[in-house]
């Protein structure tokens, strides 16, 4: 953060011990934000009724009033305040209290300088961003209801049935539940549970994702839970885990039937108790608080019974299941994802100052008509190939799909040989599949004439039988012109 967006942060320490608190307002203060002192808890319950404060620094352990009734008060009258708690005495029982009564942190004492400054640029950055998302409300003009959004994008789906999923997934992001994703691979489950963490209150901590099928036991371990110095060879420094990265924040376990059951077992005491203890290490390492979110490809009691996923461990993350639905199943979101993942990769790979091409009807139809079996992921890829090609404005035709040609020869020979249906044609409904032949036919029937014309498009229209009018139409149903098939005839004999 700038220097002027931490003098808009007001901060109040609030420690029975001199030089400590004063030792803390000078460094923050040194840092740009606004802070205020309290030498006693009485003091600053009263405080608490004439002014408000962005953050407060408490002790714990103060004389007659201490650092729970403060917290407790703070939750009453400025319930958007954040309350780093600071101990002497950091046992798991007194910290967990402590965050589960609302406290934003904790911060052991002794503690440095470097420790402080971290802790307190997370806090202050947690401020604006909840500011940023708590904006005025809306005039009557301004309050039409947006699409869901992660990361500044809209999650897209017309059908019914995803639209029950966002929902769903929109009502559980409020809480701290844990969520257990379930759906095939490519359907978009990193994708909603980014949705969820971005939607609730930890949206201001990280998320963290970890994909539990991509690591070996030993290394998921260390990455997980950390580990000491010395804990094994080329430890030689003590690390924290991926845990100890998302406390206040979500961790989001995917392909969770694919973590070894030691792990597992680990995994299922830090959700009971919450502490972390690194590898190597004897003593509580860590307090967490953290929403965990898990995710996996295959029947999770299927796993269960086959003995790949803890039962126990099941149950304790399945408090909300959300199942997403293949693309098959909701063939009606293809063209709303198709025409979004057009324009976000054309502005991504090729000038803003072109127009954007367009899918034809025949294309679009032969999109929803296709066995998607890696799912959004697949088709985002398709989508990729089409931009890189592509011509500024032009109408994509279905011959331009990639995989109309990747189970065949595709259409023609060169040789006089004729058309050869691909095994994509063939597999397709007849419908789909004379939809796809005539287009084929149509655009090498327009290279014929324009190559047997030399590009005399009066000519052309003579040897077809129509008018030039129907000519432009073809062209611009096929996104092309006269110059580019003169082109592409000249390409194809070379």
């Amino acid at each position: 953060m700038s220097p002027s967006e931490k003098g808009s942060v007001s901060v109040l320490v609030v420690d029975d011990e001199f030089s400590l608190r004063e030792s803390c307002a000078s460094l923050l203060r040194t840092e740009g934000y606004q802070v205020s002192v309290c030498g006693r808890g009485d003091d600053a319950v009263n405080l608490l009724q004439r002014k408000k404060y962005d953050i407060l620094l408490v002790d714990l352990f103060m004389s007659q009033v201490g650092g729970m009734e403060i917290l407790a008060a703070v939750k009453e009258r400025l319930p958007d305040a954040l309350v780093i708690l600071m101990t002497g005495n950091p046992s798991v029982e007194s910290s967990l209290e402590g965050l589960r009564a609302g406290a934003w942190d904790y911060l052991p004492k002794p503690f440095s300088a470097a420790q402080l400054q971290v802790l307190m640029g997370r806090a202050a950055h947690a401020v604006s961003v909840a500011r940023e998302s708590h904006p005025e409300p809306p005039g009557p003009k301004t309050a039409a209801k947006k699409a869901p959004q992660v990361a500044g994008r809209p999650i897209l789906g017309a059908s019914r049935i995803m639209r029950e999923v966002i929902e769903l997934a929109a009502k559980v992001a409020r809480t701290d539940a844990s969520v257990f994703l379930t759906g095939e691979s490519g359907t978009g489950k990193e994708l909603l549970a980014h949705f969820i963490h971005e939607n609730s209150r930890r949206s201001s901590r990280s998320l963290v994702p970890v994909n539990c099928a991509a690591l070996p036991e030993p290394l998921l371990e260390s990455e997980m839970f950390g580990h000491t110095e010395g804990a094994f060879t080329g430890a030689t420094k003590a690390k924290p885990g991926l845990l100890e990265v998302a406390h206040g924040g979500t961790l989001f376990l995917d392909e969770l039937s694919d973590m070894p059951l030691s792990v597992q077992a680990k995994i299922l005491r830090v959700i009971q108790d919450g502490v972390v203890r690194r590898v190597g290490s004897t003593q509580v390492d860590a307090v967490v608080n953290i929403r965990f979110i898990a995710a996996t490809n295959v029947d999770p009691m299927e796993a269960v019974r086959n003995g790949s996923l803890r039962r126990d461990l099941h149950y304790r993350l399945r408090v909300v299941p959300i199942h997403i639905p293949s693309l098959t199943e909701r063939k009606e979101d293809i063209p709303v994802l198709a025409n979004s993942f057009l324009k976000e990769f054309w502005l991504s790979h090729r000038e803003p100052s072109e127009p954007i091409p367009s899918l034809s009807d025949a294309a679009m139809t032969a999109l929803q008509r296709w066995p998607w079996r890696g799912n959004v992921r697949e088709l985002r890829n398709v989508v990729e190939h089409l931009v890189v090609l592509a011509g500024p404005g032009s109408k994509i035709a279905p011959e331009e799909l990639p995989f109309i040609h990747e189970n065949g020869e595709g259409w023609g020979s060169g040789s006089g040989s004729g058309l050869v249906l691909d095994r994509a044609i063939m597999d397709s409904d007849y419908h789909t599949a004379r939809e796809l032949v005539l287009a084929r036919f149509e655009k090498d029937y327009l290279e014929h004439i324009v190559r047997e014309t030399s590009g005399n498009l009066s000519d052309a229209a003579r040897m077809a039988g129509v008018n030039r009018t129907t000519l432009y139409r073809m062209m611009e149903r096929h996104g092309t012109s006269r110059d580019q098939l003169l082109l592409d005839t000249a390409s194809a004999r070379s």
